[in-house]
Parts: structure tokens; sequence; C-alpha cells
């Protein structure tokens, strides 16, 4: 934070609508830039989130809010992360003491929380379409009003941007497309179009140089005109060979900048003349991720891009004791396969530290792929490169590997390739929300022919998981873990088959089938059932697609089965494990606990799971009831 510019103005305060911005003058807003810097440090430093970009885009979000008319105007930000800033001069300052916590402001813009906020856009490359949509429906219905999407460079590398942009330039609509060009999206952006805005950022003085240039010759009467026409002939060819306009004004869609994304003034000019033009606009707003505050912008790997918890504000660090990390036992896990195996490779979709991939980056240049914020094509590669003879590894988080279903269905697994996906937070994650949560992909991808899914409970079930995984040379497989710490470590009493057997009573009253990170809480379970003087068998299937044959057989021998998972129940792994008693004519009664379909609110892992019922006291309490219910039924015939 900057102590020349302390938040005692008192700017911050008087803001509660966008139209409160219409009235400062420039030095007025120069300080409330500094004064909503120091506030997002602030509140962020409390509660985590996402800090660097936000700092990066103030003043652009000031330009917007004081050009364009919120909510009459429709502001889309893609992604949602960036919208901290238009969330504070929407009204919503006070909502930040509780951010991302349970019944607070979310971390993405939330059509629940104001008519400013119209997409709840968490994933990348989506708000063009969205714009695109939309201008369309207000042209349609003769209401003038303008579509602004704030698109940062990273999701430029997405295909759905792309494939928005031939239709927006078709359609001539009233829409501005602002793009955040701060050369990262987590870690830097990479790319064809990348590079060519990186050419044009390391290329900021050129400009300012003809400019002199132009005044020492203006001077010369005799040559200095003539001079000047050529060199402002070579200042045009460096700018069409730096400058994206061309690319752009190619499909229909004028371009304006490159502009200082962090001076006020220039923004608003910029996209005054966006405003008047009535059809699509590019306004290339150039930023810095985690301008103004010192520790993100030295930040090398993401400048702070989203600190997950609180942090220290002088600098920048973690206040929370450094623990185990899911990622981090799978990044070294996958460097030691590699130095092991040269077929080997790693693909990331523009998160390689966030997903471990950057370990295998920094000892195998050559052996990383980062494909941008293209889940897509990151799949459909993958399969190409296991059609060339390489075991690529392609590490996204869990909701992300959404967006390629049909390419993991059709590009990978109905060839048969061998391509392991590593799902990072899986599961309930918490304070980021519905559009983070990675519940989806046991029930989404259960149903892809020939593709098995993991789901380790420690650090040696993932280490060895990810093992078999990769030495599969068939079909596709799924590693999937939780985020955060890693779990205790959990021995086995026994393996059968591949199922690891974690507790076995003397009665066999439940089976009791624990997915994943679920272990503890099944442990913890059969320990309550005990005490009724129940017998429960724990187990860890380790593979939960397909169900194991040896779990079937298991299933017999008991009088219940529970399934717990971290994952959706329709079509999980309860759905797979009941179609496999019935294909196996085995009638035991089975129960599911996983989270219900719906789109859940953001709040901690710990306080989600509670409210859907998934501790290990609401189980225990219902599964005693269930086997209680069981044996009243049974009463009668023993009585015969």
């Amino acid at each position: 934070m900057s102590e020349a510019h302390p938040a005692s103005t008192g700017l911050l305060a008087s803001i509660t609508s966008p139209g409160d911005l219409k009235r400062l003058t420039g030095e007025q807003l120069t300080l409330l830039a500094a004064e909503i810097r120091d506030f997002l440090v602030a509140k962020v430093s409390r509660t985590g989130g996402h800090l660097g970009p936000n700092l990066g885009v103030v003043e652009t979000t000031l330009a917007l809010h004081r050009v364009f008319e919120s909510p009459r105007d429709s502001l889309l930000f893609d992604t949602g992360h960036q919208a901290y800033v238009h969330k504070i001069v929407t009204g919503r300052q006070d909502g930040f003491d509780l951010l991302r916590q349970r019944g607070g402001l979310s971390g993405y813009p939330s059509r629940a929380e104001s008519e400013h906020d119209y997409i709840e856009n968490s994933h990348a490359s989506t708000a063009l379409s969205y714009a695109d949509g939309m201008s369309k429906a207000y042209a349609l219905r003769g209401e003038e009003r303008h579509v602004v999407a704030v698109v940062g460079d990273g999701a430029l590398t997405g295909g759905m941007c792309w494939e928005a942009l031939n239709n927006i330039a078709a359609a001539k609509n009233r829409l501005v497309i602002v793009v955040n060009d701060n050369g990262r999206s987590y870690a830097p952006t990479i790319g064809g179009l990348a590079d060519h805005l990186s050419t044009l950022r390391l290329n900021p003085g050129y400009e300012r140089v003809l400019d002199l240039v132009k005044d020492a010759l203006g001077s010369t009467p005799v040559v200095g005109k003539p001079v000047y026409e050529v060199l402002h002939a070579v200042k045009k060819g460096i700018k069409d060979a730096v400058s994206p306009q061309p690319m752009f004004e190619d499909l229909g869609i004028k371009y304006i900048g490159p502009v200082d994304g962090h001076d006020i003034v220039a923004m608003e000019s910029a996209l005054r003349r966006a405003k008047g033009f009535n059809a699509p606009v590019i306004v290339h707003a150039v930023t810095r991720k985690g301008y103004g505050y010192r520790p993100a912008e030295l930040d090398e790997a993401d400048r702070l891009h989203g600190p997950g918890s609180a942090f220290d504000v002088e600098t920048g660090k973690l206040l929370a004791k450094p623990s185990v990390k899911w990622t981090h036992v799978f990044a070294e896990e996958l460097v030691r396969i590699a130095d092991e195996r040269l077929d080997i490779v790693g693909i990331t979709a523009a998160m390689a530290e966030p997903t471990g991939i950057a370990a295998l980056a920094r000892k195998y240049p050559a052996r990383a792929y980062d494909v941008g914020i293209a889940e897509q094509h990151a799949a459909t590669s993958a399969a190409g490169l296991a059609m060339g003879g390489l075991h690529p590894v392609v590490a996204v988080y869990a909701t992300f590997l959404n967006r390629a279903f049909d390419q993991v269905l059709l590009d990978v697994a109905m060839h048969r390739l061998p391509v392991t996906f590593v799902l990072d937070r899986a599961g309930i994650t918490g304070p980021d929300g519905p559009s983070h949560y990675g519940i989806w992909d046991m029930s989404v991808f259960g149903v892809v022919p020939g593709l098995r899914i993991a789901a380790p409970r420690d650090a040696a079930t993932l280490r060895e998981e990810l093992r078999e995984a990769v030495a599969v040379d068939d079909g596709p497989t799924i590693v999937r873990f939780p985020t955060g710490s890693v779990a205790p470590e959990t021995p086995a009493v026994r393996r059968f088959g591949q199922v690891d057997v974690l507790r076995e009573g003397d009665r066999k009253d439940v089976l009791l089938v624990a997915v994943g990170s679920f272990a503890g809480i099944g442990l913890e379970v059969a320990d309550r059932l005990a005490e009724q003087g129940y017998g429960v068998t724990v187990v860890d299937p380790r593979w939960v697609r397909p169900v194991a044959i040896e779990l079937i057989g298991l299933a017999g021998q008991h009088r219940m089965v529970v399934t717990l998972e971290d994952g959706i129940r329709a079509g999980g792994v309860g759905d797979a494990v009941a179609s496999a008693l019935r294909d196996s004519a085995i009638d035991v009664p089975l129960r599911d606990f996983g989270v219900p379909t719906g789109f859940h609110p953001h709040g901690t892992r710990a306080e989600i799971l509670t409210a859907l019922g998934l501790t290990a006291q609401d189980i225990a309490r219902d599964v005693t009831e269930w086997v209680s219910r069981l044996e009243d039924a049974a009463e009668p015939q023993r009585a015969l």
C-alpha cells in the first residue's frame, strides 16, 4: 500500500453507486484509486481472495463506470475474479468484511447480490459469447443499450473468444470489448497472440521517440518536413508490425489502443470514442497485474493472483503455517516418474503453478506444455501426443475438465489412448463457490467407456495411484484429489484385489465404501456405529470406475452397503456400485451419501459439508437408523 495516498481522505466512503464517480475531479480520482488499492489489500489480507487481478483493473473499472451507465449498460467481467473494484463502486463495500465467507460477499459476480452483475462467469473465455447474445437481444428489442465485456489477454487464449469475435464482427451491434492486457492469466500468458501483445508492450517508447524526432527536425526548415514524413511512414510500419489493429480490423472490429489502463483520463477518452461508434470496438488497455502493491508486483509466480487465506500486509506472505499440499505431492511424484520414463509429458491450461506442472517444466522444459485457457484443445492435443507414442499427463482443476467432455469421450477414449487427467481441487472446494466445486467429474466422466477413475485418500495412495494410472496403455485414466493440505496417512489393514480394507468389525452389518478424501469420515462413522454395537467394514475402492469385482464380493457378505463420496450423487459412485450389484444379482440394500445436485453457495469446505449433512455425526445417525430398521424387519421372520 502507498503511504502517499492514505485512506483518510474519505473519498471511498462517499462512493455508494457508480453515479458518484462522475462528480469527481481528476485529482480526486487518483486519490480514490489509491484508497481502493489500500482497501483491497486490507480486506483480502484477512479473508483471502483474488488480489493481483483487481489491483490491476482499478483505473480501468473507474473509467468504465464513468463512461457507461450500469446497470442499463451491461458490464461483463471475464473472468469474474477481476470484479472486486466493480463491486466496491456498486455499493458493496461493507460486504468485503465477509468476502468469500458463508453468507457473505461472493468472490465473483453474483446476480443475487446486485443488479449490476449480469453473469456469474468465473470460467474464462465466456463473456464475449454472452456479450454477443445480449447485444443481439438489445438490437432486436430496439433498446439503445451498450454491452461492455472486460476480457483478459489470458482469456483470449480460449477458443470461445474467437468463435464469439467471429459472430460479433458479423452482427455489427453496439458492443465494446475491453482487452485487459497484463501479459498474464495466473502465470505469464502464452501463445501466438500473447507473443504479439508482448512485442507491443516491449515497445512502449516508439511514439515518444517519434515525437522527439519530430520536434528536433521541425526546427530544420529545409529537410525537416520531408524527413519527418519518412519517419512517419517508418513509424506506421512499426505500429502495423506490433499492433493487433490489423488482426482485429480484418475481422471487422474497430480497434482503439494501446491505452495505458492505469491512466483514467486516457481510458475514459478511449471508452467514450468506443461508445460513440455504435458498432463492435476493441479497446486495448495495457495494465500491470498487482499494480500499486509492492509485494504483488515483486511476486514473479502470479503477482499474488489469489492468496487463499489471510496474509501479512507488509510482506504478502501467508500467515498460515505451511503444510504439505495435495498438489505438491502430485508434482513431486510426476517429476520422479518423468525421471524414469522419457515418454511422460505434462500439459496445463494456463495454470502451471496451481496444478503442479510447473515442477515438471522447471526440470524438463521441453516436456511440459501450457496451452493457455483451452481445456478442449488440451485434451485433443494430449490425444495427439499419445498417438505419437508419449504418455501425456493433463493437469487441470476438476471443474475445468467439464469443458472438455466431448474431447475426452471421442478424441481420447474412443481411440483408447493412454492419457492421464489429473484433477486438482476435486470435490467441495469452499470459498470460490459453485462454479469452482469439482463435484461433477465422477458423474460426468463415469459414463465414458474404458475410462478408469482413481481417488487417492492420502499422499501415499496419490503417489501409488498416479503410477498405476500412467502404467495404463489402453485407455484414459483420471486421478482426482481435493484442495488444501493432504489428509493424514491412513494405512490399510489389508488389500483385497485392488480394494483397500481400512477397518474390519467382528460382525458384517455394514460395508462402508469411502471414496478418496472421505476415508477419514468413513472411519469416524465406523467408530460411532461400533459404539451402537454394529460391525462395519470400511473400504477404500481406490479405483472407483470401473467398480471392482472384489467390492461386489464384499458387498454380498454384508447386510447393507453405504457409499460416501465428495461428488454429485446422481450418476456418482453410489449409483455405479448399485448398478454393479444389480448386474451381479446381489440383493443388498444400498444407501449413498454425496453432494445433492445443485449450485451450492460458497463457504468453507467444513461449513458446506455440514450444511449438506456430510459429517460423521450426520452419516452415523442415518446409518444407525437404517440398520435398526433392517433388524426390526427381520424380527417377525426370526419368530417363525
